[in-house]
């Protein structure tokens, strides 16, 4: 069976053939009566535009890499059904990588192969090094949920959006204390996330401005089970066990929950408080309800498409977007019994 071509709709259309490469240009302009006769001529022969074939003209593979890690995290799908509805209503389609750690330079270079317009990077991160082929290959490179470093000059290598953690950290804190919670624990992600590091640093100005120490501290690497392991260890002494625990993510949270719950037989939040961060779908359900910091999906997709397109356009400076975060408030925080309202007193920090 004979393929169908270009020049085919065009001739039964009875336009020329670069209308018929136009009509099928993701934001090319054609005139709405030709792009009709074009679009029914098209249906009629079952002609389909050869994307590859294109890519060879235009130069543009309208396609953008995205490279993923921590899928178990239910933040991340949401992310990506956003994120390729977003683009796709722009004619662009995505490519998914998966690193198995943050540092994704080695799944970077197999991108780089796909000839991709633009790289997002959720929850991973590059060297400077490969930051710099990225550039001078002309490829934009956007950080989701990562900040990016500031390079010897004082500007950003490549270009991130994230939600203002330090500012979420530091609600959370003042939750926490408002509530009268004195032994604050806190359960890390990964200690080179600036995410993890970021919202620390927020619940430790919360603590510090009320001059308390973090009672506790452990690192779950955003793992279901090492947050379980490091919930164990923070409780396992009765007399001395937090009031109080943040996680650097609902899914560490809860993880958290549940060993609380089942193996500790605690009751949240009469024995103890826990509060998560990204407000993922599953923390609204009514076996969890959990008290978490919501990050703001719509707005950080929507910057990162900017930022993309910003970039391909031309643009060469990187920038960085920090997009406001709310608390929002659910049952996992109780009020301890007389400590309500007063004011914290001053005691030696832990080493």
């Amino acid at each position: 069976m004979k393929k169908v071509t270009a020049h085919d709709v065009a001739r039964l259309a009875e336009v020329s053939q670069s209308a018929v490469s136009r009509t099928f240009t993701p934001g090319a302009s054609v005139a709405p009566d030709t792009r009709e006769r074009i679009e029914k001529a098209a249906r009629k022969l079952g002609y389909r535009p050869n994307a590859i074939a294109r890519s060879l003209i235009t130069r543009r593979s309208r396609i953008i890499g995205l490279v993923m890690s921590y899928l178990e995290n239910q933040f991340y799908p949401v992310v990506i059904e956003r994120l390729c509805q977003a683009l796709q209503q722009d004619g662009y389609h995505v490519l998914l990588f998966i690193s198995q750690t943050e540092d994704a330079d080695e799944v970077l270079t197999d991108i780089l192969q796909y000839q991709v317009d633009g790289i997002v990077m959720a929850s991973t991160s590059l060297s400077s090094a490969l930051a710099s082929d990225c550039q001078n290959a002309g490829i934009p490179v956007v950080l989701f949920n990562r900040v990016a470093q500031m390079g010897a000059m004082g500007a950003y290598a490549t270009s991130s959006v994230t939600s203002q953690n330090r500012d979420g950290g530091r609600m959370v804190g003042e939750l926490l204390l408002r509530t009268g919670h004195r032994r604050i624990a806190w359960l890390a992600g990964a200690e080179n996330a600036s995410t993890s590091r970021d919202r620390e640093a927020g619940l430790r100005d919360a603590l510090e401005a009320a001059g308390m120490p973090l009672h506790a501290r452990a690192v779950g690497h955003y793992d279901f089970a090492e947050a379980r392991r490091a919930v164990l260890a923070m409780f396992k002494d009765p007399a001395n066990r937090p009031d109080a625990l943040f996680s650097a993510n609902d899914h560490m949270a809860i993880a958290a929950l549940e060993t609380l719950r089942t193996e500790l037989r605690l009751e949240v939040p009469r024995d103890v408080s826990v509060v998560g961060f990204d407000n993922v779908p599953q923390a609204a359900w009514p076996s969890f309800h959990l008290t978490t910091v919501q990050q703001n999906i719509d707005e950080m997709v929507d910057a990162t498409r900017n930022l993309l397109f910003d970039q391909m356009g031309g643009q060469i400076m990187a920038r960085s977007v920090d997009v406001p975060c709310v608390l929002v408030e659910r049952g996992t925080v109780g009020v301890r019994d007389g400590q309500a309202g007063r004011k914290p007193t001053k005691s030696r920090k832990t080493p």
